[in-house]
């Protein structure tokens, strides 16, 4: 969409340690990236980080930016650039910030600040997952074209981003979410406790009966595959109980929207562990009071990294339907498809393009 576009958007990725701020051109980053550490505990500080660090940065580029975007991690008013809220990374900002217009009157162009998952299912709607799985339906002959997707993000948390229409939906208050969904195992819990880093330490901890253990999920995952020293059973569980939990939660999500879905952030490294689970999940039935059986998703899902899959996704099972009462015919394929892929962009990536695209969408009014 804005490949070739010659503007120049700043970027930022916010950690609670540091700031990385970088320039991107035509979807592509077109500076080295500029780290400070963000301070922040003390809002005074980090704001004049943050003006530091997009000053270095402008003053690198040989044009001037159109606008500032990027993702802020936890809750805000995001339409309005104003951060505040339950931020265990920027306690500095619990109480409300008006960080957008606090860099629009510094910088004097526009500011979009977004949801690090929102802006991550954006980038993958632009450049990932979307496209490339409508160009690959069309070259096997295909004529169906995708438009909706979910972005999930599995890490510190449980992210999600809904773009519909191609289009980032950001909802009414900036607020679609399922970590706060039950969990699976236990509904009076939110399901980001099961879908998350610390989930699967916990449960490798409860099954091996040693909750101190100090593996980190690469480690658990280096046990299930046999690489490594371990209790290998409770490693595969513990993979196996996130599969279950972010499925269940998916299947809702892809129930409401119609979505793909695309997966990225650090534990997608242990997918091979963690899918099947997932998808038998999102493939389960539930059943009603008379005893039939429902799918808890409406159309059929498909692992799209599987390229047989792929191809029975792809060819779907069309066939002419005759309109009664005449001869002639209509095309018609009366099965539902879904599926779910990993980021080939990986994250970050898809990120700072999703904060790219954001921001030229919304100057050009097509966002």
């Amino acid at each position: 969409m804005y490949q070739t576009d010659q503007r120049i958007v700043i970027t930022l990725d916010a950690g609670g340690t540091n700031f990385v701020f970088g320039a991107m051109r035509g979807n592509r980053f077109i500076v080295d990236p500029i780290t400070k550490p963000s301070n922040s505990h003390d809002l005074d500080l980090c704001i004049k980080t943050l003006i530091s660090g997009f000053e270095e940065v402008i003053a690198s580029l040989e044009q001037l930016p159109v606008a500032i975007s990027f993702a802020f991690p936890g809750p805000a008013d995001y339409a309005n650039g104003i951060i505040g809220g339950y931020l265990p990374n920027f306690p500095s900002f619990r109480d409300g910030v008006a960080l957008g217009e606090i860099l629009r009157r510094r910088f004097g162009i526009p500011v979009y600040i977004n949801n690090d998952g929102d802006l991550f299912a954006l980038g993958e709607a632009m450049e990932g997952l979307l496209p490339e799985v409508n160009a690959r339906i069309a070259a096997m002959g295909g004529e169906k074209k995708y438009t909706n997707l979910l972005g999930y993000t599995f890490g510190t948390g449980f992210g999600i981003g809904s773009v519909i229409d191609g289009r980032l939906n950001r909802g009414n208050n900036s607020c679609i979410e399922t970590f706060c969904l039950p969990d699976t195992f236990n509904s009076d819990i939110i399901v980001e406790e099961s879908v998350a880093i610390r989930a699967i330490r916990r449960v490798y901890g409860e099954m091996t009966g040693n909750p101190d253990h100090g593996l980190t999920p690469k480690e658990i995952c280096e046990i299930a595959d046999g690489t490594r020293e371990g209790n290998r059973e409770a490693a595969k569980e513990a993979f196996r109980r996130f599969g279950i939990a972010a499925g269940d939660a998916m299947a809702t999500a892809v129930t409401l929207t119609d979505s793909l879905v695309v997966i990225g952030g650090g534990l997608t490294g242990a997918a091979r562990h963690i899918m099947p689970a997932l998808l038998e999940k999102m493939r389960s039935s539930i059943s009603t009071l008379s005893g039939d059986k429902v799918n808890r998703v409406q159309m059929n899902v498909y692992d799209l990294d599987n390229e047989n899959e792929f191809r029975e996704f792809a060819r779907g099972n069309g066939r002419p339907l005759k309109i009664h009462g005449t001869e002639d015919t209509v095309a018609y394929d009366p099965v539902k498809r879904t599926g779910v892929a990993i980021s080939r962009l990986g994250a970050s990536e898809a990120i700072s393009i999703g904060a790219y695209v954001f921001a030229l969408a919304s100057i050009d009014g097509k966002q």
